[in-house]
Parts: structure tokens; C-alpha cells; sequence
């Protein structure tokens, strides 16, 4: 039977991605290898959405089955209620960057998207747009076998870009980029968020893209272990206040947070600065040194990850 073909709004007009109870188990019996398990979170349009877990957490496999190159054990992958599969003409609606194994080395930038644009009945004049878009313009005829990582990764979010996707799906989309490169690549995205695109990246290191995300995925061995807004994940981190005084003892009696004594200061846990400030005030006692000190959120998901 001829599989049905469904129509959706190309350009920039972002879809809704869901993930509904996808699992992806690998091999049988003894070999088998559980790399997705139950995993459910959704996209949306308008928004940067970033996918985290460390290495080997399931990331990669589970945008592949996004896009049909995996095959779901259960569950599914859509794109406003349709699969990847069911999309007609798929690279218009959807750009992937899932790495650059597909640049043959001895293409040129320009040649390798022309082939693409071609393929895809896209039109050849988007292809000096993507190349102004991620920086290559001036390294459009050079061969890709020449290209430095960070290079390679712009060219295939070049080849993303090139049917103007209202979805864009990235894995490692920094990787192997300077930090003016990631500064790029964050107002672009950020840029084609605003626009009403959905953008999902995946990334084993946070403090990359904290700057770039609104939203954050965090899965572990294959399972979901937060799915919140990035400004509801700041909500969590810890504070510590540091306090230097010639009367550390008068902290005794210090009821709103718990005090750890160091060598030559005290630790308040679970209190705000302006609490201990108070204390300190109403107290009479003399300060040296008060600061807060954040818990950075790198710290946050490398507690959620177990890493």
C-alpha cells in the first residue's frame, strides 16, 4: 500500500515537535542494549530547545528517529501530529545537521550545497544565502577536505538552512567552534527562533548553550530526567554565603540557614545574602567579607546526569 504523503506549511512556519513514549532498544538477548527508554518531551515553535545528556545518554539516536534514520522499538517522533515520513517534500520543512560524514572532501562548500539544492528541488539562490548565514562566503570554493571542524560544522548547518526550514534539528551544532564562532551561531539561532522557527539542539555540555536555549531536555542512559524552561533549571541552583568576621561565633545562634564552619570563615547554606546581612546587622557583629556565591548550572546538570 502506498504510504500517505502529508502537506505542511514550508518557509519559516515552525511545528510542534512531540516525543511520546519513544523507546529504541539495539540488538537481542544477551547484546541487547537499551539506548532510548520511554522518553517523552516536546519542541515548540518560537523557541530554542535544548536536548542535554552526556555522552552516550541517547541524544543522537533519539534525533534519529526524529527523522526516520532509526526506526522506533516503541513510541513516536512527529512533527505537529505527522512523522518525518509523512512529510511532503521533507527538506523544505525540516533542516538537519546530525554531523558532516556526508561532505565528500573533494567538493567544494558551494558544490556540495548545489548538489543538495538540486536533489531537493530547492532554489540555487538559497545557497550563497546560507553561506553569508554561517560565516563561509569567503570559503565558498575551497574543498571541504580542507575544512577545520569548526568549518565543517558551519557547512552542515548550511545544508540545514538550505530549504529555509521551519524546523531546524542540530546535533553538536558548536562543536569544534571558536567562542566567536559559538557567539555567531547563538544570534543566528536565536534569530531563527525569533522568526517563529522551532530549533531543538542537542549538546553534552550545558555552559555552551545556556546563553542560546529557552527551554532544556535533559536525559540520562536513555531516560528523561528534567524537562523545564531554562530560567525554572536557574530556579534550582543552590547559593552559598560566605561570611569572614572577627566574631564568627555570634553565627551560632544563626537559625535561617545552615552554618559550616571553614578554616578561617563560615559557609551559610540555604539563605539569602540580605538574611545573613540582617543577622549580622541586628547582631552588632562586624563583617570582613560577605558575598554569594551561585551555583553554576553546569554543576546543576552534571548532578541531574550523575556525571
Amino acid at each position: 500500500m502506498e504510504s500517505r504523503r502529508t502537506s505542511t506549511s514550508s518557509g519559516n512556519s515552525g511545528l510542534l515537535i512531540e516525543v511520546n513514549s519513544l523507546t529504541k532498544v539495539f540488538g537481542h538477548g544477551n547484546s541487547q542494549v537499551n539506548a532510548v527508554t520511554d522518553l517523552s518531551f516536546s519542541a515548540k515553535p518560537g523557541r530554542v530547545t535544548g536536548f542535554l545528556g552526556p555522552n552516550g545518554a541517547g541524544k543522537t539516536t533519539s534525533l534519529r528517529c526524529l527523522v526516520n534514520l532509526v526506526a522506533p522499538t516503541t513510541g513516536s517522533a512527529t512533527f505537529s501530529g505527522n512523522s518525518y515520513h509523512d512529510l511532503d517534500q521533507p527538506a523544505h520543512s525540516i533542516g538537519v545537521s546530525l554531523g558532516f560524514t556526508g561532505i565528500h572532501p573533494g567538493r567544494s562548500a558551494y558544490s556540495h550545497l548545489k548538489v543538495l539544492a538540486t536533489a531537493a528541488a530547492i532554489s540555487k539562490s538559497r545557497i550563497q544565502v546560507v553561506l553569508d548565514q554561517v560565516g563561509l562566503t569567503s570559503a565558498a570554493n575551497r574543498k571541504a577536505g580542507s575544512f577545520s571542524t569548526g568549518m565543517k560544522q558551519r557547512l552542515s548547518l548550511a545544508t540545514a538552512l538550505l530549504g529555509d526550514p521551519g524546523v531546524l534539528i542540530l546535533d553538536e551544532p558548536v562543536n569544534g567552534l571558536d567562542p566567536e564562532g559559538i557567539v555567531e551561531i547563538r544570534h543566528l539561532l536565536r534569530g531563527l527562533a525569533a522568526e517563529g522557527r522551532t530549533i531543538l539542539l542537542s549538546s553534552h555540555v550545558l555552559s555552551e548553550v545556556e546563553q542560546t536555549v529557552d527551554d532544556v531536555v535533559i536525559i540520562s542512559s536513555g531516560k528523561l530526567v528534567k524537562d523545564c524552561t531554562l530560567g525554572e533549571l536557574v530556579a534550582t541552583t543552590k547559593s552559598v554565603v560566605s561570611v569572614k568576621s572577627p566574631n564568627l561565633e555570634k553565627f551560632n545562634s544563626f537559625e535561617a540557614g545552615t552554618v559550616e564552619i571553614l578554616v578561617d570563615s563560615i559557609a551559610i547554606h540555604g539563605s539569602s545574602l540580605a538574611e545573613v546581612g540582617h543577622f549580622a546587622f541586628i547582631n552588632g557583629i562586624e563583617l570582613h567579607d560577605l558575598h554569594e556565591a551561585k551555583q553554576d548550572l553546569e554543576e546543576v546538570f552534571l548532578e541531574l546526569t550523575g556525571s
